[in-house]
């Protein structure tokens, strides 16, 4: 896969609805060989490929940083949590796992609310979804949550005076994400991986059809 072609855009839309659930790179792995790339071009394309790859490592490192800058305060790590799981709403697989074992966990103490739990029926027509299949949680949709959850995180963070203090700790865990990600030399690994997953997208989507 050339990187180099790919847009910010799809990178982030690639991010989105890529599973999350898999467990993150080993650490002999993370930090194994570092090199300067060559050019802007090679360095645009190694930003991208790496960001791909390693996307649960740099969530973690940074929801780490974040935690670590607020030691001494336990509303601002709640908040942090928050933000964190407000973002990790907005990727399509692992809103859809947290949907199903939510909804799984209440079906062991209450059927009949577990089943007003379950997403609306999308329309068919002719075979096909009329729409673009909506991603719900809890049978609501997933924008109720990543809003509830973003006020509440916004109001614990104003609460504990720790604005000035996530910035700098998201603005650390930023840049030690763009400086690794910039470094670290793509290995075969992480290019056969890529292509994997690439031919699940394409074969997931044409099990749809």
């Amino acid at each position: 896969m050339d990187w180099g072609n790919v847009t910010a855009e799809d990178l982030i839309d690639a991010l989105r609805e890529v599973d999350w659930s898999s467990p993150p790179r080993p650490l002999s792995e993370f930090f194994s060989r570092f090199t300067v790339p060559r050019s802007s071009a090679k360095w645009n394309s190694r930003l991208k490929c790496n960001l791909y790859y390693y996307r649960t490592n740099y969530f973690i490192m940074i929801t780490v940083i974040l935690g670590l800058g607020f030691l001494r305060r336990p509303v601002a790590i709640i908040a942090a949590l928050l933000t964190a799981l407000s973002i990790a709403f907005l990727n399509d697989s692992f809103a859809g796992t947290f949907n199903e074992k939510v909804t799984r966990t209440v079906r062991q103490f209450s059927p009949h609310l577990a089943a007003k739990m379950r997403p609306p029926l999308t329309p068919v027509i002719r075979g096909r979804p009329s729409a673009k299949r909506a991603i719900y949680i809890c049978g609501r949709p997933r924008w109720v949550f990543v809003l509830i959850f973003s006020c509440v995180s916004f109001i614990l963070w104003y609460v504990s005076c720790g604005l000035l203090t996530v910035l700098w700790a998201l603005a650390v865990g930023l840049l030690a994400t763009i400086l690794h990600a910039s470094f670290r030399t793509p290995n075969l690994k992480a290019r056969l991986n890529t292509f994997r997953e690439e031919f699940r997208a394409v074969w997931r989507n044409y099990s749809e059809l």
